[in-house]
């Protein structure tokens, strides 16, 4: 009796997990009998064919059941005891679903495991936002659903899915998914306008010489400094490139000043440049210079192009050109000669900018609070409760609880169009505070023993001086 008492107090956390995603298209399949034919992709691929029609049906029928509710806005997502369906319509009659299963609590009872599901702990914002990412990153590689249709049927399209989605879904990390996934926001580079317009003058110039690049990106440091490309296909482009681009090329890093290289060097000077995409080795004569294909404002003029993407240092800089156009080894070679040593002396310049600049705003100390901003109008991102330290994880520094409340914030501000603040108190000694003013949006993390809400909202005051002073917040 005492052990299964002792066991009793052992408590097993289990996180949400990806229990199935399918797509399918309901007029693929309209008779008795052909319902398979619906069905564009199913993972995992392995569940017995009845079950994936069975499982398509019934979604089918809760998408037709709510629009009898609401005609132009059917159902986003499904509660159940055990998961959580999450649907999402792209492309007209294209569906793409996600069932995950809800995190559980695992308790042990007379020595057998007992399973409690916790039923109110996902948000559904930041799951139908994770979809919404796996259409918009299919996209960006592949094109549309339709494009693939017409490109050869429904079997282009199959082929397609499965490909992309075969290795795409296991790069969800659905324990982590948070507020920074409704967002998708993107994190830019704090420059100073001296360093801003050799970058400017530098994309020109490369603009010029490799006159076929259509569009520019440039990031350091894994942040944004100047894009030419249209908001949302940029958005999803730093997506990938942040999350999984970069993180497969990580080396280490040279410092700007301490780096051998200076402007002054005579002719071929040393540089550090190289492909992330593209070819390995220049010198090779036998080497493919193939290059990730990305298709771009699908709306309108529907553009295909290649993703050149070449770094030096902490610089690295994204080239597109026209896809008709393929580029040569003569190309590549060139492209290296020229991008390779400017892009090499501008990393250091910026490198060397930023330390004189941290080093006059002096070091600053671990504020008693955290925070996350976002605005709607640049997608300009900022969070101090994340550190990156992998590149699939992005990891909260803070209790999941209040990432929750949180969600729950940013839920409520979705449902007003009007400014407002909202106060939380959380655990012990924690605080939350959201402000939504104009466009943006603030969520402060306090922590600070007996103060009461005038003081708290005394705090957030100091806390948009000092790091928001530029940005006018409407009290």
């Amino acid at each position: 009796m005492a052990a299964a008492a002792g066991g009793a107090g052992q408590e097993k956390q289990l996180a949400p997990t990806l229990l199935s995603f399918f797509i399918y298209n309901p007029k693929l399949g309209p008779k008795e009998g052909e319902e398979e034919k619906k069905i564009l992709f199913y993972h995992p691929n392995e569940v017995e064919k009845n079950e994936k029609i069975r499982n398509v049906g019934l979604c089918e029928a809760i998408v037709q059941f709510t629009r009898t509710f609401s005609p132009t806005k059917p159902a986003k997502s499904l509660h159940t005891q055990k998961n959580r369906q999450f649907f999402h319509e792209p492309e007209e009659n294209f569906w793409m679903v996600m069932v995950v299963r809800n995190p559980i609590i695992e308790k042990h009872k007379d020595g057998k495991p007992v399973y409690e599901y916790q039923e109110e702990e996902l948000l559904d914002k930041v799951y139908s936002s994770v979809l919404q990412q796996c259409y918009s990153m299919y996209k960006l590689f592949n094109g549309t659903f339709l494009k693939a249709m017409e490109d050869g049927g429904v079997k282009v399209l199959k082929d397609r899915l499965e490909k992309f989605f075969h290795r795409y879904l296991q790069t969800l990390h659905l324990q982590s998914c948070d507020l920074l996934d409704v967002f998708c926001g993107i994190s830019f580079f704090p420059l100073d306008k001296m360093t801003y317009l050799k970058i400017q003058s530098f994309i020109n110039r490369m603009e010029e010489s490799l006159n076929i690049v259509k569009y520019t990106a440039f990031l350091y440091n894994d942040q944004l400094i100047w894009s030419g490309l249209e908001q949302d296909d940029m958005r999803i482009l730093y997506k990938y490139l942040t999350t999984s681009l970069f993180p497969r090329h990580m080396e280490p890093e040279l410092a700007g000043r301490d780096s051998p290289i200076r402007a002054e060097m005579p002719g071929n000077l040393q540089h550090y440049g190289r492909f992330l995409t593209g070819p390995l080795n220049l010198n090779d004569p036998e080497t493919k210079c193939r290059f990730p294909k990305i298709f771009v404002n699908t709306d309108d003029t529907y553009e295909e192009l290649h993703l050149i993407v070449y770094k030096a240092m902490s610089a690295a800089v994204c080239f597109m050109i026209d896809a008709s156009i393929p580029p040569t080894l003569e190309f590549c070679r060139k492209l290296d000669s020229i991008v390779g040593p400017q892009l090499t002396v501008l990393a250091s310049d910026i490198c060397e900018q930023y330390n004189i600049n941290k080093r006059i705003s002096g070091a600053e100390k671990e504020p008693q609070f955290k925070f996350i901003y976002f605005n709607h109008m640049n997608l300009a991102e900022k969070s101090t409760i994340h550190m990156r330290k992998t590149p699939s994880v992005s990891l909260a520094s803070v209790h999941p609880d209040l990432m929750k409340i949180l969600g729950d914030i940013n839920s409520d501000f979705s449902r007003v169009d009007e400014d407002e603040e909202i106060i939380v108190k959380a655990m012990s000694d924690y605080w939350v505070v959201g402000k939504k003013s104009d466009q943006r949006e603030l969520y402060v993390i306090l922590n600070q023993k007996n103060v009461n809400l005038i003081e708290v909202n005394e705090e957030v005051k100091k806390l948009c001086a000092t790091q928001f002073n530029n940005i006018f917040f409407l009290d």
